[in-house]
């Protein structure tokens, strides 16, 4: 069958532009085969990464019809699947284009130092006491190696932090797979600074707080490392070591559960006050909400009493049977 390729083609400092491509191509087809046709055959000043077969899996990472893949692992009848059928005569369509957050050097390849540089900042090596051992090996039992597994198979190919909306908006934020592989240092037996660790990546919008928690990074993994779900780990290995007190993060988690536990959904007059406000301690923070409030009662938006749900014990219930789970 034809199939047309549009491909966002770009030079740093200009404009981007689409170039279309047809191919006759088979639905078992990669994309990236379909790339390498298109710049053997009919456009060689194309570029892309590929090293597939080099052993560095996770190379050929870019959007692939609005979404972060490998594309070597995208075939043809795949992403035509996903799109609405063509309409009369019109020729299925693909577009790619590169990876985002991260700047384009040309074409489908882009710049991922600041990906690596924010990997660093999560320290992504066991702790360097842990390693000493003097002349024996460092044993771990297959209990604690099975922890591993999951963030273990992350191959750093940029699709999470490609689609990460936090990022988008915050600098500042590590991204999803720095702190996918923060949870994978957290998890391993051998390291020797846990405490310091939690410490750090408790720490303002640039840790765990700045997930935004869309879901986005979990949808597009290749490799089924599920990075919110190693976030939220994270999270809960904080929270059980901090109280209400330690930061507004904190606090805006731990008011949230409370107020479900206690009526089975969110008592908005009471979320402010508690979370901004600090339970009425910290005055800066209601001075910083009243306008808000004062609009609301204007409105008529401000819930002047509050009915709690039908089934509030059946979800406190729930709440304290997953709190209390090993």
């Amino acid at each position: 069958m034809k199939v047309l390729f549009k491909v966002w083609r770009q030079k740093p400092h200009q404009s981007p532009q689409l170039k279309t491509y047809t191919l006759e191509v088979q639905a078992g087809n990669t994309i990236l085969e379909c790339l390498n046709r298109i710049k053997w055959e009919q456009d060689g000043s194309l570029a892309f990464r590929k090293n597939c077969r080099n052993t560095i899996c996770g190379s050929c990472g870019m959007r692939i019809n609005g979404r972060s893949a490998l594309a070597c692992k995208q075939n043809v009848g795949q992403e035509l699947a996903m799109l609405p059928s063509p309409e009369n005569d019109d020729l299925p369509t693909i577009t790619i284009a590169p990876l985002g957050n991260m700047p384009v050097i040309k074409d489908l390849v882009v710049d991922m130092s600041g990906f690596w540089d924010k990997l660093q900042e999560v320290d992504p090596y066991v702790s360097t006491p842990g390693r000493k051992i003097p002349e024996r090996e460092f044993l771990q039992t297959p209990e604690e190696r099975s922890q591993l597994d999951q963030t273990g198979n992350c191959i750093m190919c940029g699709a999470c932090y490609s689609e990460c909306n936090a990022l988008t908006v915050n600098s500042e934020f590590v991204g999803p797979h720095a702190l996918a592989k923060a949870q994978r240092m957290v998890a391993d037996s051998r390291d020797t600074t846990i405490e310091e660790r939690l410490e750090s990546y408790n720490e303002g919008t640039q840790g765990v707080w700045g997930c935004t928690r869309c879901y986005y990074c979990n949808a597009v993994c290749p490799m089924e490392v599920a990075p919110m779900d190693q976030i939220s780990y994270l999270k809960q290995e904080i929270l059980e070591r901090k109280d209400a007190q330690s930061s507004r993060s904190i606090r805006h988690r731990k008011v949230l559960i409370d107020l479900v536990k206690q009526g089975g959904w969110i008592d908005e007059r009471k979320f402010g006050v508690f979370v901004v406000g600090n339970y009425w301690r910290d005055l800066q923070g209601l001075l910083s909400i009243a306008p808000l409030g004062l609009r609301m009662l204007n409105h008529g938006k401000f819930p002047l009493s509050f009915e709690p749900s039908e089934g509030t014990q059946e979800v406190r219930s729930l709440i304290e049977s997953v709190q209390n789970h090993p």
